[in-house]
């Protein structure tokens, strides 16, 4: 019986000198240090904390034996970061444009079946403007023409005798051929402005409508 207690109480140590090795070993080894370089002019600057010199720098995270764990770079000037600010703002601009751009493209594919599609739809709204200029300039004519009659008429007159109610009317279609003449010059434009715009939509189109790797 004595010899079985001394075996357990043998094996106990074995088994606490076990346990306990490992944990001594771990608090013996030296942990792991982190040496903070830097670069003033050219000669490196190094701290086991980041040395006054390299605040501002851009600095080296290095490992005892050497090896360079982490670079840090510099903070950014006043001028770097308006500059990155910009930068930013003209990608955000940038990409709105190209977001807007392929809406437009894909409606204007959705629109029009084809080129000749895109021509037709150009020849009838440009006839329709074109039959309301010509309606808007034979009326334009009917008012000058009723314009000169007046005028004629009031020249029978003596001067400062004509009567007040033909010159109201002189006036009046003055004008009316002011007006006429504006609403004239708006068709015109609108009509510029539509062919200007199927012509964009035109070259566009042909360009949407090469096959892709051509």
């Amino acid at each position: 019986m004595g010899l079985r207690r001394a075996e357990l109480w043998s094996l106990s140590g074995v088994l606490l000198l076990a346990l306990w090795a490992p944990e001594a070993a771990f608090a013996q080894a030296p942990r792991a240090r982190t040496i903070y370089c830097c670069d003033v002019g050219a000669q490196p600057v190094c701290g086991d904390i980041l040395p006054e010199a390299c605040y501002g720098r851009a600095y080296r995270e290095v490992s005892p034996s050497g090896l360079v764990r982490r670079v840090v770079p510099a903070p950014l000037s006043a001028d770097e970061i308006a500059r990155r600010n910009a930068e930013d703002r003209q990608r955000r601009l940038d990409e709105v444009a190209r977001m807007k751009q392929q809406r437009l493209d894909e409606a204007l594919l959705e629109t029009y079946r084809s080129v000749e599609d895109l021509d037709r739809r150009r020849d009838r709204e440009v006839a329709d403007l074109d039959r309301t200029i010509h309606t808007l300039r034979e009326r334009e004519t009917a008012l000058l023409v009723q314009q000169k009659e007046l005028i004629e008429k009031g020249a029978g007159y003596p001067e400062g005798s004509m009567p007040a109610d033909l010159e109201d009317d002189i006036r009046s279609l003055d004008g009316e051929i002011i007006a006429q003449r504006s609403i004239i010059d708006a068709k015109l434009r609108e009509r510029s402005a539509v062919l200007d715009r199927f012509e964009e939509d035109r070259k566009r189109y042909l360009i949407l409508s090469v096959p892709v790797g051509r």
